[in-house]
């Protein structure tokens, strides 16, 4: 981080300003984004920091970026377990954030 700095110096010194820092084990780390694709990070070094009653996350590792949206076979599903169109099909997947049950159950007459 700094050239020539002694590592427990500089925790020492975060400690003092409140800086905690937690290695958090994990395998797999899976961002969901809002369009409804992932991002999805394997192999992590992942690093907790809580400062000032914030807790904020580092993430270090192989990052692969998926598409979002629902599968074609999702589409086919929902469109047989409906006699729903596969525009209707797939706009009710889109609302229901790839749910196929909750995508089946809205189209469905009561």
């Amino acid at each position: 981080m700094f050239p020539g700095m002694d590592m427990r110096k500089m925790g020492r010194m975060m400690e003092q300003m409140g800086i905690k820092n937690i290695d958090v084990p994990s395998k797999e780390v899976i961002i969901v984004k809002a369009d409804g694709g992932k991002i999805v990070i394997s192999s992590p070094s992942v690093t907790k920091i809580s400062m000032q009653g914030q807790d904020s996350f580092q993430i270090a590792g192989t990052i692969k970026e998926m598409e979002g949206g629902p599968s074609d076979d999702d589409v086919k599903l929902v469109q047989e377990a409906t006699g729903k169109p596969s525009q209707e099909a797939l706009a009710a997947l889109k609302e229901c954030n790839g749910d196929i049950a909750q995508a089946i159950m809205k189209l469905k007459p009561e």
